[in-house]
Order: structure tokens, then C-alpha cells, then sequence
């Protein structure tokens, strides 16, 4: 439990320091986005969750789309 509260913290402090370079919008999404993906990377590695094509296809596009936004943003 301690060390969720942690990695919360280390995560929130992170996303403050991506709204200094990048707009609110897109420093939520990619936050977003890397969570969402993350969890279900962690799932399908740790916790036997499935490893179906279509989860892997998605997950894929999240991660294009955060690194597009990345790109587009200045």
C-alpha cells in the first residue's frame, strides 16, 4: 500500500512536470494513455490476463498515439 501511495506521487509529480512543456490536454492523454497501457501490459505479463491479437493491436495504437502526440506537440 505504501508503495502505491509512492508511485502515485512519483507519477503525479511527473505530469507536473510535463505541463511545463507540453499543454494540459496532451500531458493528460499521454498520462493517461501510459497508464491505461501499462496496466494492461502488466496484466497480460504478470497476472496471466490475455494475449490476444486484438489487446495487443489496441494497446499498440495507444502507444502510437502517444508518441504521434508527442511529435505534433511543440
Amino acid at each position: 500500500m505504501i508503495g502505491l501511495a509512492i508511485f502515485g506521487a512519483v507519477s503525479f509529480y511527473l505530469l507536473s512536470l510535463a505541463i511545463v512543456s507540453l499543454p494540459l490536454g496532451v500531458a493528460y492523454a499521454v498520462w493517461t494513455g501510459i497508464g491505461s497501457a501499462g496496466s494492461v501490459i502488466v496484466g497480460m505479463l504478470f497476472f496471466k490476463e490475455s494475449r490476444d491479437l486484438k489487446r495487443i493491436i489496441f494497446i499498440s495504437c495507444i502507444i502510437i498515439s502517444v508518441v504521434g502526440l508527442k511529435f505534433v506537440t511543440n
